[in-house]
C-alpha cells in the first residue's frame, strides 16, 4: 500500500498491466453480512507524516508505543462485531466429526483405524488415525457442553484415547492400566464428561508407538461468546513427522529420525493455503504432534501475538509479539494477527530438514540403485549410466548439490497441487518454494478473495500476485 492515502479513499494504482485488469473485469464482491461488520472509525487515519502512533488494518503501520492497545495490531479487533458467537474453526484438509444430541449430550463416534494418507500427489503412506483420516476429524464443541465420545477400536491391537489438556474425571483420562483397561481390537469404550474449559486441545492414542504412527486430532472448545478482540477466521494446523524409508510407504514408529513432514496430513506444496481477506483479524492454532521434533514457526510479512496455549487463553497483558516462535512436542500455541499486508506469505517451520520432503540419503530409484553419488565420484570411469541431469560438471565440486534434486512430479500430480481453489492466481512456480512443513497464508483484497474463493472465472497464473504487487486493487473501508 502507498503512503499519503487515507483509509476512506479508494486505492487504485498501476492499472495498466494484465493482472491489473482483474479488478475491472471481475468487479468487487462482498459476501459478509453487513450486520456482522464492525465500524472501523475507532482506528485513526494514518498519513505520510505520521509519528507511527496509529494503526491501520490495511497497510504497514506501527500503532506504538508498546503499551498501546493498537501496538502492532495487538488488540485491534476483526471486522466482526463483539458479542457474537465464535466463527467456525477451519482445519484445511481435515474434516469435522459430526455429532447428534442424545438426552442433552453431544454424542460423537470415533473409530481408530489404519489410514492410507496421500502426503503428496500419488505418494500414499501407511499410517494410523481416526475415522479413516490422519489427523483424525476435528471435535468442535462449546464451553458448558456435555460430550459423549464413543470410541471403536478397528485396529489389530489394543489402544486408548487421551484428551490432551482437558480437566476431566480421572476414569476418562485414557491412560492404559493407570485409569482404564486398553480397548481391545473390535472393542468399544465410552468417554463422557462436561467441558468447562475453552481453548486449543487435542485427542490422541496414549500408546506411544501409535502416537508416532499419527493418531491425533483437534479438540476445539469455544467460549459461548467470542473473546475480544473478535477474529474473522479461526484456522488450525497439526505438524507431524514420520520416518518412512526411501523404498517404503509404511511409517517406522521405532525410527529415531524423521524424513517426511506433514501439516494436517499433507506435505508442502500439497498443503492447502490459509486464505483470508485483507484487513481481517485471524487466529491460527498450531499443534506440534511430532514424535520428538520441536518447530520454530515463522510467518512472513506479519507480526503475530501469542494469545493461547494448550492450557487455554493467555491474558492480554502476557501476550508476546513474534514472527518466529518455538512450539515444542505436545504443545499448542494460538497466533493472532491483523492481515494488513496483502500477498502470498509462506508460513513454515524454520528447521532446515523440516523444509524438505523425503530427506534421506541419495539412494534408490531417485538417483542410482542402492548407491549414493559419492560412490561413483570415486570411480568415475567405471560408474554405470545415470540420469543426464546428474552428468553436470558441478558434481565435481565438493558439497554439490546442496539444493538437492527434487523428486519427479507428473503433470497430473502438479495439477493436483496448482489447480485447487485456494491456489488460483498464485505465481506459476510458487510450488517450488513450498516443501515439507510449509504452507501459505494468502491475504487477498476483498474483490480478489471473492474471485478466488467464490467464483469459477479463469484466472491466469500469477495474475492475483501481480495485481497485488502493483497495488492494482481497491480497499473498501466503512
Amino acid at each position: 500500500m502507498k503512503d499519503g492515502v487515507t483509509r476512506r479513499q479508494v486505492l487504485l494504482t498501476g492499472a495498466a498491466a494484465a493482472a491489473g485488469t482483474l479488478s475491472a473485469k471481475f468487479g468487487h464482491g462482498n459476501t459478509d453480512d453487513p450486520t456482522q461488520l464492525r465500524d472501523d472509525s475507532d482506528l485513526k487515519d494514518t498519513n505520510s507524516d505520521s509519528s507511527f502512533s496509529s494503526y491501520s488494518r490495511y497497510r504497514l503501520s506501527f500503532g506504538g508505543p508498546p503499551n498501546s492497545d493498537q501496538y502492532l495490531g495487538k488488540l485491534v479487533p476483526g471486522l466482526r462485531k463483539s458479542g457474537l458467537k465464535p466463527v467456525p474453526f477451519e482445519a484445511p484438509d481435515v474434516d469435522k466429526l459430526s455429532w447428534k444430541m442424545v438426552s442433552g449430550v453431544k454424542e460423537f463416534e470415533l473409530r481408530c483405524t489404519a489410514v492410507n494418507r496421500e502426503f503428496l500427489p500419488g505418494k500414499y503412506m501407511n499410517v494410523w488415525g481416526f475415522n479413516d483420516s490422519m489427523p483424525g476429524p476435528t471435535i468442535e464443541a462449546f464451553q458448558g457442553d456435555r460430550v459423549r465420545i464413543i470410541v471403536h477400536n478397528e485396529l489389530p491391537e489394543p489402544t486408548s484415547v487421551h484428551w490432551h489438556g482437558l480437566e476431566l474425571p480421572v476414569e476418562f483420562d485414557g491412560v492404559p492400566g493407570l485409569t482404564q483397561h486398553l480397548i481391545p481390537p473390535g472393542g468399544t469404550y465410552v468417554y463422557e464428561y462436561e467441558l468447562h474449559q475453552t481453548g486449543t486441545f487435542f485427542y490422541h492414542s496414549h500408546v506411544a508407538m501409535q502416537e508416532a504412527f499419527g493418531m491425533v486430532g483437534f479438540f476445539i472448545i469455544h467460549p459461548q461468546i467470542a473473546y475480544d478482540p473478535p477474529v474473522d477466521r479461526d484456522f488450525g494446523l497439526i505438524f507431524q513427522n514420520f520416518f518412512i524409508p526411501p523404498n517404503s510407504a509404511t511409517a517406522d514408529s521405532m525410527g529415531m529420525d524423521w524424513n517426511w513432514h506433514t501439516i494436517n496430513g499433507r506435505s508442502g506444496p500439497y498443503t492447502t493455503p490459509l486464505v483470508c481477506k485483507h484487513g481481517e483479524r485471524i487466529r491460527i492454532r498450531l499443534i506440534d504432534f511430532s514424535p520428538m521434533q520441536h518447530h520454530p514457526i515463522h510467518i512472513h510479512g506479519h507480526t503475530f501475538w501469542l494469545t493461547g496455549t494448550e492450557g487455554g487463553r493467555i491474558p492480554p497483558s502476557a501476550w508476546i509479539p513474534r514472527n518466529t516462535t518455538l512450539v515444542g512436542v505436545a504443545m499448542a500455541q494460538d497466533f493472532e494477527l491483523v492481515a494488513f499486508n496483502p500477498g502470498d506469505w509462506i508460513f513454515h517451520c524454520h528447521m532446515v530438514h523440516h523444509m524438505m520432503n523425503h530427506m534421506v540419503p541419495q539412494i534408490g530409484p531417485r538417483i542410482r540403485e542402492e548407491h549414493g553419488v559419492s560412490h561413483y565420484l570415486d570411480s568415475l570411469p567405471n560408474r554405470p549410466s545415470a540420469s543426464p541431469s546428474l552428468e553436470n560438471p558441478a558434481f565435481a565440486i565438493p558439497g554439490y548439490p546442496q539444493k538437492m534434486q527434487s523428486m519427479q512430479m507428473s503433470q497430473e500430480a502438479l495439477q493436483k497441487i496448482t489447480e485447487r481453489q485456494e491456489t488460483r492466481g498464485m505465481r506459476k512456480k510458487w510450488h517450488e518454494g513450498v516443501k515439507g512443513l510449509m504452507t501459505v497464508l494468502r491475504v487477498l483484497p476483498e474483490e480478489f478473495y471473492d474471485l478466488v474463493m467464490h467464483r469459477q472465472d479463469d484466472i491466469p497464473s500469477g495474475a492475483i500476485f501481480e495485481a497485488i504487487a502493483k497495488g492494482d486493487y481497491r480497499t473498501h473501508v466503512p
